[in-house]
């Protein structure tokens, strides 16, 4: 029996925590202001910008379309 778990399906990826915030701050957004318009909890919002959470795609897209962004610009680019 196979078993996949929805991080195998979409991991987690990896935000800029301090884009996330200059952002934020940019539009005169509160944490609490960025989450409802995202429509995540103003919690997540503080971990997010605090560095503490890995964020599943699905969430970035939406705090991406809440700061009319591409999600591309809140991930973490992995130098090699």
């Amino acid at each position: 029996m196979i078993t996949t778990s929805l991080e195998d399906i979409h991991p987690p990826v990896k935000i800029d925590p301090e884009k996330v915030k200059r952002l934020r701050e940019e539009r005169v957004l509160s944490q609490r202001d960025l989450a409802k318009r995202a429509r995540i909890s103003q919690g997540t919002v503080w971990r997010i910008e605090n560095g503490f959470a890995e964020v599943h795609p699905r969430t970035i897209r939406r705090l991406a379309a809440a700061l009319d962004v591409e999600p591309g610009e809140l991930m973490i680019r992995e130098v090699r």
